[in-house]
């Protein structure tokens, strides 16, 4: 080798030193749980309408739903590892920025926390209300139906807290997996003696009002009762990535108030996609889960009309723990 290509070869190598160590330096101050901070939507839109969980986040601007940590607070399962089909006891605590289980919580719709429990192909949906002891441990009963990833979130606001937060972490399920492939975009879902049609020109990125329609053999239920200081509740999950969208009716309700037909939303979807929505809503004592599919994009078109009623084929609860000890 010539002294000129030893010269050359021993410079290229000193560069490649500098650059690596630069990445090195670059990569170990970036935090690994909060994502980079996105621009903001021209005209100040939040990334997501309709009420509690507009997209708060003060660790960089994620989604709800998406991290297991936001603005100093952590999700914090006991066991990420389940068997389907066996009794089991739920247990986690919210970690505050000083690393302790927080105790004080500011209700959000008449709950301290709301949690979710879904598969990762968006299948058997749950929404939960455990109980938390003095010690700030939440728990609740519940049984896995069937084997593979599902995803929890936790949605809570802590007492002081300006906002409310949804944390996600995923936990392990064996036993048999055989993925659920989502239902066509469709109006119309039909489950027990109810069917429910849903109605909307939803558009990514801009308001969009949604109106779901209840009725039971044939005619409009207009008895609704109030479900968590409403007359319906909606989860609404990106199909991809379940990032998470929690939001709320125009119309508040009280005990004793009745509503129905109609029960109407206003939602933002931050971005052009597939959606799965779950309607909670309350009748004769029982609540019931009405689920859509549906389609966003960019153009502003109207939901699909009517077809056939799918029927509820997969296992919903809305189950309760005891009272706060």
């Amino acid at each position: 080798m010539s002294r000129a290509v030893a010269l050359r070869l021993g410079a290229f190598a000193g560069a490649l030193a500098l650059a690596f160590g630069a990445a090195f330096a670059i990569g170990t101050n970036v935090d690994p749980i909060a994502a980079a901070a996105p621009e903001k939507p021209a005209g100040g839109m939040s990334e997501m309408g309709g009420g509690h969980g507009e997209g708060h986040s003060e660790s960089g601007g994620q989604l709800p739903g998406l991290a297991v940590s936001d603005a100093g607070y952590t999700l914090a399962p006991e066991t990420t590892f389940f068997t389907a089909n066996s009794k089991t006891v739920l247990r986690f605590q919210i970690k505050g920025p000083d690393g302790k289980p927080v105790t004080g919580y500011t209700p959000t719709h008449e709950k301290e926390l709301h949690l979710i429990v879904v598969r990762r192909d968006l299948s058997g949906f749950h929404h939960l209300h455990p109980t938390r002891d003095a010690g700030g441990t939440w728990s609740i009963p519940f049984s896995f139906t069937a084997g593979g990833t599902w995803r929890l979130y936790a949605d809570f606001q802590p007492a002081g807290h300006a906002e409310p937060l949804t944390l996600g972490t995923d936990v392990n399920v064996s036993g048999l997996y055989i993925p659920v492939p989502l239902n066509d975009p469709a109006s119309s879902y039909s489950v027990h003696a109810y069917d429910v049609t849903l109605a909307g020109t939803p558009v990514a990125g801009k308001e969009s009002e949604l109106t779901f329609k209840v009725s039971s053999g044939g005619k409009p239920v207009t008895d609704l009762q109030p479900y968590l200081g409403a007359f319906g509740h909606l989860v609404s999950l990106r199909s991809g990535d379940l990032a998470y969208l929690h939001n709320h009716p125009t119309q508040h309700a009280e005990v004793g108030m009745k509503g129905g037909p109609e029960i109407k939303f206003g939602t933002t979807f931050p971005t052009a996609g597939t959606y799965r929505l779950f309607l909670d809503f309350q009748h004769a004592g029982a609540v019931h889960t009405a689920e859509f599919t549906v389609d966003v994009g960019t153009d502003g078109k109207t939901i699909v009309p009517p077809t056939a009623l799918p029927t509820e084929t997969k296992p919903h609860s809305h189950e309760e723990g005891a009272e706060h000890k």
